[in-house]
């Protein structure tokens, strides 16, 4: 932790901020990784540093992944998706509670790699790739080692909704058009690409 800011930077790199400057931590970071490039040495040097740094802020070294809205591994999906187990449903072979994910083959539901990983063992055991959260509804594929935009991803729309449906009693809000075309676009050119 430095001046509020979990993440991979280290005290040494980012001394304690002055005061006035602790109550946002990001505005501080940012300063301060724009004073550490002006102290480089080349253009090129600074570049460098300051993209590593936002990839830290910003990209995987902050945790954040961009899903993917494309997958090679959609013909294992269930042919009905429609009818799904319910949110609340209990991991189908230790009964933990929570942190629960549902196979999109076979429909089984299955506990996190953070509980017993039982989800991860049903893909190393099966194949079934292709997995929903019940957590936060994300999807995951465990063939492509990657997020699933369910919402831009035509064959997984239904069962997010669904999903969505069962867990908050609701239909989920609509993403503008424009980000749906995206995948569709992607789509699309991966199909004539191959």
């Amino acid at each position: 932790l430095v001046n509020g800011y979990y993440g991979p930077l280290d005290s040494a790199a980012f001394p304690p901020a002055p005061a006035g400057e602790g109550s946002n931590p990001l505005l501080y970071v940012l300063r301060a990784m724009e004073t550490k490039a002006a102290s480089s040495s080349s253009p090129l040097t600074m570049r460098e540093d300051r993209r590593e740094e936002e990839d830290d802020l910003y990209g995987a070294g902050a945790g954040w992944v961009e899903a993917r809205t494309t997958c090679d591994h959609l013909g294992v999906l269930s042919s009905d998706l429609s009818h799904i187990p319910p949110p609340d449903t209990s991991c189908t072979r230790c009964y933990h509670p929570a942190e629960n994910w549902l196979c999109l083959s076979c429909k089984d539901v299955l506990c996190s790699r953070f509980i017993n990983k039982h989800m991860l063992t049903h893909h190393q055991e099966t194949g079934h790739s292709i997995a929903l959260s019940y957590s936060d509804l994300s999807v995951w594929c465990f063939a492509c080692e990657s997020y699933l935009d369910a919402q831009a991803i035509l064959q997984l729309q239904h069962v997010y909704e669904v999903a969505h449906l069962l867990k908050f009693g609701v239909s989920p809000p609509t993403r503008p058009v424009e980000h749906l075309q995206v995948g569709l676009q992607s789509q699309q050119e991966e199909r004539s690409a191959s």
